[in-house]
């Protein structure tokens, strides 16, 4: 159907691989290229009166050696790397480390963790109790819970957090959990299940995947302390979580 709709309207296989798909795995979908057919003509317009834009850098020339393996990137796997370079030329990235004393976290989950289980049916993790506090803070400094248009900082009234999943394709999906400052603990946990279970059976619909104002990755779960993630666009920042040690440490 995609291809037929754009067959007949004159849009080249270029043009349509550059599409932004909201399928499974970025495919590109009906409306996605219906939208993209309504916006063409003013992009048209704009192309006309932008300025010149300047030459791209010269591609690096590879050269392969014996035995080589040559592994065509997917169209996720293509996107993601186009937005994460983007996001590089659009934020100046600035990162800050805090190490914070989760003792009593770690204490209350092992506490009421098999009971959780047992009444709610899925596992207590530690990531509802980072959603709760990440939306605790983004009430408090809406700053963050922003986007920057131009000169325009906008403050969104919706705390909607995303959150990183790895696939098993090793592409990475950002679900989003939205309103998360009016979830309960167990209502962070449910959604957080359900968005989870459907990035990894590939059933997320696109309003699970947009909205987001705010995202946590989680590098904890490859055991990393930390690391330096890319600011998802057009977000204005993206907190990491690192792996939870027990060490000693003067009170």
């Amino acid at each position: 159907l995609v291809n037929s709709i754009a067959a007949n309207e004159n849009i080249s296989a270029t043009e349509l691989d550059n599409i932004p798909g909201t399928g499974e795995n970025g495919r590109v979908r009906k409306q996605d290229v219906l939208r993209y057919i309504e916006s063409r003509g003013k992009q048209a317009v704009f192309q006309q009166t932008e300025a010149p834009k300047p030459a791209s850098p010269a591609k690096i020339k590879i050269t392969l050696q014996p035995g080589d393996e040559i592994v065509e990137m997917d169209r996720m796997r293509k996107l993601i790397a186009e937005h994460m370079v983007m996001s590089k030329h659009t934020s100046p990235h600035v990162t800050n480390f805090v190490e914070a004393d989760v003792t009593n976290l770690v204490l209350w989950r092992e506490k009421y963790k098999d009971e959780f289980l047992k009444r709610e049916k899925i596992k207590l993790t530690y990531m509802p109790a980072f959603l709760e506090a990440t939306a605790l803070a983004l009430k408090e400094y809406p700053g963050v819970n922003a986007s920057v248009d131009g000169d325009r900082i906008i403050l969104r009234k919706n705390i909607n957090i995303g959150f990183a999943v790895a696939l098993k394709s090793g592409n990475l999906i950002v679900p989003v959990l939205k309103n998360a400052d009016q979830r309960s603990m167990v209502g962070l946990a449910t959604e957080l299940n359900r968005l989870t279970d459907a990035a990894r059976n590939n059933s997320l619909s696109p309003d699970d995947i947009q909205g987001g104002t705010f995202t946590i990755t989680n590098f904890g779960t490859f055991r990393n302390i930390t690391g330096t993630p890319v600011i998802n666009q057009p977000q204005v920042a993206i907190l990491a979580t690192g792996n939870i040690e027990k060490k000693p440490a003067v009170i």
